[in-house]
């Protein structure tokens, strides 16, 4: 065997070697399939979620005293002696007597109305906590829906991430759609 010979076996078995490798790692020199998907939308896949929380805050209330006399008798009692002690003051004879009872009448109707008045607006204040349910949303992105084609061959489909501008193909022209792996260092 002459050199040269041995030479060119020996790039022979480099490139056969060269050749297997590149073979190995699923690159074929001589395909002509595409390796990428080319990316036409990405649309994210969201729901709605709905947090009940407590919201509470402190209120004044007014509420009103109890009232020890409700048919207001010591307001009438008190309106008809004055107003009859009022008319007494007025006319002379019969008249007087009039004057006296009328007096009476209407100081007894105006102490029932102004004792009513008094207790009405007779309050106090206490505060008081008031709670109320409100929803909180939120949204939670399951998925994506994602529109490709390959070649001229368009498709769907839904993945967990955002695929970037490619979807990656294996060797049999199917899409790769698990997410890349990263390491951290």
């Amino acid at each position: 065997m002459n050199k040269s010979m041995l030479v060119g076996i020996g790039f022979g078995i480099a490139i056969a070697l060269g050749i297997t490798a590149i073979a190995s790692d699923g690159i074929s020199l001589f395909s002509t399939q595409p390796k990428y998907a080319e990316v036409v939308s990405v649309t994210p896949v969201k729901e709605t979620i709905k947090t009940p929380r407590k919201e509470c805050q402190d209120v004044t209330v007014t509420h009103k005293k109890p009232v020890k006399d409700q048919h207001q008798i010591a307001g009438s009692i008190l309106g008809a002696v004055a107003g009859g002690v009022l008319g007494h003051q007025f006319g002379g004879g019969h008249g007087k007597q009039l004057a006296t009872i009328a007096g009476a009448a209407a100081g007894g109707y105006t102490g029932h109305e102004v004792q009513g008045h008094l207790q009405n607006s007779d309050t106090y204040a206490t505060t008081e906590k008031r709670c109320k349910t409100v929803e909180e949303t939120s949204e939670k992105i399951l998925g994506y829906d994602v529109a490709y084609k390959v070649g001229d061959k368009p498709g769907n489909v839904r993945m967990d991430h955002q695929p970037g501008k490619q979807i990656p193909l294996d060797d049999k022209g199917q899409l790769i759609v698990t997410a890349p792996v990263v390491h951290a260092k």
